[in-house]
């Protein structure tokens, strides 16, 4: 470039002097610098190419990092049926994600999400005798293995391969293929809540970590109908293997026969119709070989007291199904152009397998589920942020996958009564943003954040609290004279109760202080992303 400069200006000079020189000497001037200049120009042009390979290279080559971090403060509550509380005023947590990206061509997507989960000074991640672990820390199952509060390790939270195709059967119909740990996750309508764009599945049923592929065909070109799209989704929800020193004649991997068989989960989301404005998803799926506590197991882990222990075992599977509606932007302008309105409906469906029970029950159970929210804007075009009300009910035998939703509380979409949400959220500036939220669970029936067994049987609260104030009137009245459970029994069947009623009011009492009623959760954050 500076040689340009030189050159332009010895140009410039040459032609102040042109009554100095004559015509012919100007003229061959003129035409040296000529040559020069475009010399300069040619060497200019290749170091250009040098650079732009460069530039090319060092794009597809390298991954593209992101961050996300969050610390917040959770002040949680939980109200039991027996009337006594068990909270938490001073829970900080920090999480990390660092979010990767990288595509060497226009097909070929990786993408990557790796997590810390953590509370301040603290290390939840060990194995203890109740393999708490194995349940909710990455074990035996990983379903919530970057949900649960861990220790400050990097986990692997996300890792797949996305190919983008062009066209379908020789139709004009994109698709794409994806292996990996998949984004099932934070799904459509959960969302909202938390300030992110929606991942792969509907959050009204899946919300879970999960390993497997998927492959969608966006069918909106050969319909005419805005977004119509149709992907199908398979994965696995544990692996049945020996790990590796688990056996002495070394057959590491090989099948553990006294393990839980593989967990296997298919299904598909469709949508019928998404304008960016009105969209529409449905998905039905099924899970194989679902694990929880059978009826005897389950029996003698309560009278233990001891739930961590027992026999841990398959016990069938289950179907499930949502609509989802999402309106975003009620109208075409004006203050409610910026309103989000959404309604779902979801139904999930046992099936035991013979001589097993699911839920508590041997038969087929339905359990259904609803979901409604608004998320209104704060000053206009979201000036100040937004405010978001949500409001759930499930029903006596609803059972979702959404162990890995974000409460300190568990999943309100999975609660057997009704969930009430308000927060806020407001963008601070380009990077930094900050939500305050509420969360409210008011439980009718037991078992909302159980699995699969006899673990998860519904049993009406208000049942429970009535059997136990039962035991403690005739306790009272002097009806009860021995102290083990046979002996129990029997003084209530003297007072004329049945043999049912006696063991439900001896159940009842034993269990009325360890049932959750209700449960809240209050939270601050703040989160740099960038």
């Amino acid at each position: 470039m500076k040689k340009i400069v030189q050159l332009s200006l010895i140009a410039t000079m040459a032609i102040s002097g042109l009554s100095a020189m004559s015509n012919s000497a100007l003229s061959a001037k003129l035409t040296a610098l000529e040559v020069e200049l475009a010399d300069v120009k040619k060497d200019l042009a290749k170091q250009n190419t040098k650079i732009n390979k460069v530039k090319a290279h060092d794009n597809a080559d390298n991954i593209k990092w992101g961050v996300d971090f969050r610390t917040a403060y959770d002040n949680i509550n939980y109200d039991m049926a027996d009337g006594s509380t068990r909270s938490n005023d001073s829970l900080y947590t920090m999480r990390l994600w660092l979010n990767m990206a990288y595509a060497p061509d226009s097909h070929n997507i990786f993408k990557g999400q790796l997590s810390m989960n953590k509370a301040f000074g603290a290390d939840f991640g060990g194995y203890d005798s109740s393999m708490n672990r194995a349940f909710s820390m990455g074990g035996m199952f990983d379903w919530t293995a970057n949900e649960a509060l861990t220790d400050n390790n990097l986990k692997v939270r996300e890792a797949y391969w996305l190919y983008l195709g062009d066209t379908a059967f020789g139709a004009n119909i994109p698709w794409t293929f994806s292996v990996g740990r998949r984004p099932s996750t934070n799904g459509f309508l959960a969302n909202l809540s938390q300030d992110d764009k929606a991942k792969s599945p509907l959050a009204h049923v899946i919300n879970v970590e999960f390993d497997g592929l998927s492959s969608k065909l966006d069918l909106s070109n050969v319909t005419g109908i805005p977004g119509m799209s149709f992907k199908v989704c398979l994965g696995y929800g544990s692996s049945n293997a020996a790990p590796m020193f688990d056996r002495i004649d070394g057959t590491q991997y090989s099948t553990d026969e006294d393990a839980l068989n593989d967990i296997k989960l298919g299904g598909f989301v469709f949508e019928p119709y998404n304008d960016g404005q009105f969209i529409v998803k449905t998905t039905w799926y099924r899970a194989f070989d679902l694990p929880g506590y059978d009826d005897a197991a389950f029996m003698a882990a309560f009278t233990a007291n001891n739930m961590g222990a027992g026999t841990f075992s398959q016990s069938g599977d289950i179907d499930g199904a949502a609509i989802s509606v999402l309106v975003d932007g009620i109208t075409e302008d004006g203050y409610l152009s910026e309103a989000k309105v959404f309604g779902s409906f979801a139904w999930s469906n046992t099936n035991p397998d013979d001589g097993k029970s699911m839920l508590g029950s041997t038969q087929s159970e339905s359990g259904t589920s609803y979901w409604v929210g608004a998320y209104l804007p704060v000053g206009e075009d979201s000036e100040y942020g937004t405010v978001g009300l949500e409001y759930n009910h499930g029903s006596e035998y609803w059972r979702p996958f959404t162990y890995a939703e974000d409460t300190m509380i568990g999943s309100k979409i999975a609660a057997r009564g009704d969930a009430y949400e308000l927060n806020y959220t407001y963008q601070i500036n380009k990077a930094l943003s900050l939500q305050l939220r509420y969360v409210n669970i008011d439980y009718e029936y037991t078992g909302s954040n159980s699995f699969f067994g006899s673990d998860g049987t519904p049993m009406k609260i208000d049942d429970v609290k009535a059997g136990a104030a039962g035991f403690d009137q005739m306790a009272a009245a002097g009806v009860i004279q021995h102290q083990d459970a046979a002996g129990i029994v029997g003084d209530l069947m003297g007072a004329g109760l049945t043999q049912e009623e006696a063991e439900g009011m001896l159940m009842a009492k034993g269990m009325v202080g360890s049932i959750v009623e209700a449960a809240q959760d209050f939270r601050f954050y703040l989160r740099y992303r960038f």
